[in-house]
């Protein structure tokens, strides 16, 4: 008995062994990305159908991202996935390297519409497009005692006073007043950033209760909140699905907006770039993007060929996406958007 157990025992740890070394013989793909951000079903259809491991990190903003990867953790990743504007700033600190087109099958996908708004990588050459949005306007209709105009200038709206919000976050609230009175959202003219910023503190102001980036759903949902800025999922993840119609007028203005683009990019450590890019290729099959779209209840407009797979029905119609403009990076001047910022801030 002891002969044969210590077989047996021999003959289990070698094939543990021989188990592990084909682990470790797997590639491990490192993705580092917003929270909540990759359907797992994705993920794990990815990893059956190329034998690897996926990783995923998560992070909650561009700025703890890119401290993150400029700090040492550059070689833990391999794809990130920045907004436009830190596109930007990483080609031009050599941060990126470039995508194996030739594993970009599905390159045709991507709506020319978004390749036009991608002026800081207009080849795709560093930067795939993963999704386009904006924030949007949220009135909570069991509330409002008038009719309202479908504008930004809807926070000048005496009825919403003491119980309206906008996002802390200065290059969204004054390229809001930038739309509003037809100037680009990344506009460095000093007159019009003036005028902006006059219209956000002398208008809308007064009627707001608060700025805030993260709270807004739950105060909205409690009926604290009868008018906000923010973006549609946070409005809609804390709305009971049976209140929705009778209680959330969400819409983006018809002038359009600030408006944000993620993009999946390979670093320039990454130790599998191959592998990576046949990761952001197998995003964008149709049938896949659908699942992402379907998870966030996202409109689509990225990869407009996924609409025929997509089952659910989306929080706002593609179409509002049409006016929104990327908050694109415009380098010393933010230091003024932010110095406008603090004036208004001081003054809550």
């Amino acid at each position: 008995m002891k002969i044969v157990t210590k077989i047996v025992l021999t003959a289990g740890l070698v094939a543990a062994a021989l188990g592990l070394v084909s682990c470790e013989k797997k590639q491990v793909l490192k993705l580092y990305s917003w929270t909540y951000y990759t359907p797992t079903d994705v993920v794990e259809a990815f990893e059956k159908e190329f034998d690897c491991k996926v990783v995923v990190t998560e992070y909650d903003s561009n700025e703890t991202m890119f401290n993150k990867l400029v700090n040492g953790g550059a070689k833990s990743f391999d794809i990130v996935v920045p907004s436009q504007d830190y596109v930007s700033i990483m080609k031009a600190k050599g941060m990126l390297q470039p995508i194996v087109q030739e594993k970009f099958t599905n390159r045709s996908k991507i709506n020319p519409k978004i390749i036009e708004k991608m002026t800081f990588d207009p080849d795709m050459t560093y930067a795939v497009p993963y999704y386009f949005g904006a924030a949007g306007i949220s009135v909570n209709k069991t509330k409002a005692t008038a009719a309202y105009e479908r504008t930004w200038n809807i926070f000048a709206d005496p009825q919403f006073k003491n119980h309206a919000s906008m996002m802390d976050d200065y290059r969204e609230v004054i390229g809001d007043a930038l739309a509003y009175q037809g100037h680009s959202v990344s506009t460095t003219n000093d007159a019009e950033l003036a005028a902006a910023v006059s219209l956000l503190k002398n208008d809308w102001l007064p009627n707001l209760v608060k700025f805030d980036a993260e709270g807004f759903g739950k105060d909205f949902a409690r009926g604290d909140l009868w008018l906000c800025q923010g973006y549609a999922e946070v409005i809609y993840g804390e709305v009971p699905e049976a209140d929705w119609d009778k209680t959330i007028d969400f819409f983006i203005p018809e002038t359009g907006g600030p408006s944000y683009l993620d993009s999946m990019c390979i670093l320039k450590d990454s130790k599998c770039p191959e592998l990576a890019t046949e990761f952001i290729n197998f995003i964008h099959r149709p049938e896949n993007y659908a699942k992402f779209l379907d998870f966030f209840r996202f409109p689509c407009f990225v990869n407009l060929e996924a609409e025929q797979y997509m089952t659910s029905t989306p929080m706002y119609p593609a179409s509002a996406l049409e006016n929104c403009e990327l908050k694109n990076d415009i380098g010393d001047y933010l230091e003024k958007y932010y110095e406008q910022w603090e004036k208004v801030r001081i003054s809550e």
